[in-house]
């Protein structure tokens, strides 16, 4: 069986979200669309002809059913048809028909079932003052037939009705209207939280689409501008110095092969969701890796300090911040230089990685996102980024990120 209850307890999840039927009802937003109620009413019609064939043997005072008397209940319950097209139709046509009813003075009985179910419809629809005006009509209605108007229609002899009954009935109406007034509530409640829903479903989804962009764009752009820079050495020395271009072949190779691996981490999550990775994320221990994949691009990497021990998600953000940095190096600076330093202050990890510059001015090739990616990988975890030139020439850029993450609960 499914869950029936939200977490913690509390009431039943339709009770909060709706039941599951409500969509089939709910209709009424696109009348053009709404489904026909057949099977409701031609239930109602038989109950209320049925209904009233019993309720006139215990009401000898009253003119018996006619072929007027059923045409005029079948017109009540047949009207129900059209209760979410046109509900306010319904509504006035259903008060309408039963005032008619009544004024010929055929018994009492199930027709008030109509009015009811057209209200409902009316109200929970949005027609609020629609309904109300057609049972304050209908019970108006009544009064005058039940206290004035009794001699002149049937059934002869009637006396006069009794005030305290029309009040039992007034009791009635404004019960009806009060239900349907609750239902409506309900449904604006139920349609405001499948919205919000749907909503953070979205939200969700388009915060992982980034998620899983931000991820790719930094396993690719690294090792990419690695085979790059190794390619034009490889073609730059195919003649001169073979054995040169054989190294940055084997850089190449050893490049795509890593980021071929991490992409693959990444499309196997992807391809069976809420899966352990098959390999541990990376983080700030593999640097001497990054160090050896940036000197086979021609860059030397000084590093400064210990990297400390921080949450999985932390160590993944700072990993990638220096990746996404030394990747800008190789692609934008002149320098063949960088530094990177850890440090802990004020229970904060401060990343600073430079190069002394100058820019080359060159089109990279780049997307121009990874200092949006870095900011955002950042801000994730209730960290900054400041990333520019330096006054000396150079770049610099600065992370910060809390050694503790809080998570929501």
């Amino acid at each position: 069986m499914g869950e029936q209850r939200v977490h913690g307890g509390g009431p039943p999840q339709w009770w909060r979200y709706g039941p599951p039927w409500w969509s089939r009802f709910d209709d009424a937003a696109e009348p053009r669309g709404a489904r026909w109620p057949w099977r409701s009413t031609v239930l109602i019609t038989a109950f209320v002809l049925i209904g009233s064939n019993f309720a006139q043997h215990g009401q000898q005072g009253r003119e018996p059913l006619d072929p007027f008397g059923r045409v005029l209940l079948v017109v009540a319950s047949g009207l129900l048809l059209w209760r979410k097209r046109h509900p306010v139709f319904v509504v006035f046509g259903t008060a309408t028909a039963l005032l008619l009813y009544l004024g010929a003075g055929y018994p009492y009985g199930p027709v008030f079932l109509t009015v009811a179910v057209s209200c409902f419809s009316a109200v929970v629809t949005g027609h609020r003052r629609a309904a109300w005006a057609a049972v304050g009509l209908l019970w108006a209605g009544h009064v005058l037939v039940a206290l004035w108007l009794y001699r002149r229609l049937p059934p002869p002899g009637d006396g006069p009705g009794d005030i305290g009954q029309e009040l039992v009935i007034a009791t009635w109406v404004i019960a009806i209207a009060a239900v349907s007034e609750v239902g409506r509530t309900r449904r604006e409640q139920w349609a405001r939280e499948r919205a919000e829903r749907a909503q953070a479903a979205r939200r969700r989804a388009d915060e992982e689409r980034l998620r899983i962009a931000r991820e790719l764009h930094d396993v690719l752009a690294h090792s990419i501008s690695v085979i790059n820079v190794q390619a034009g050495v490889g073609l730059a020395l195919l003649d001169s110095d073979p054995e040169q271009a054989r190294t940055a072949l084997t850089t190449i190779k050893a490049a795509s092969k890593e980021a071929l691996g991490e992409v693959r981490q990444v499309l196997d999550t992807l391809r069976a969701p809420g899966a352990a990775p098959r390999a541990p994320a990376p983080g700030l221990d593999r640097l001497p890796e990054l160090v050896e994949q940036a000197a086979g691009a021609g860059l030397t990497v000084e590093i400064e300090g210990e990297p400390p021990r921080l949450t999985p998600g932390a160590d993944l953000a700072a990993f990638r911040i220096v990746q996404e940095a030394l990747t800008n190096v190789v692609r934008h600076s002149g320098s063949r230089h960088a530094r990177v330093r850890l440090a802990q202050e004020a229970g904060a990890l401060r990343l600073l990685i430079d190069d002394d510059g100058p820019a080359t001015g060159a089109d990279a090739g780049g997307s121009g996102n990874g200092l949006a990616g870095m900011r955002e990988r950042a801000a994730a975890l209730g960290g900054t980024i400041e990333a520019g030139p330096r006054p000396d020439g150079g770049f610099r850029v600065l992370a910060v990120l809390p050694l503790t993450v809080k998570e929501d609960r």
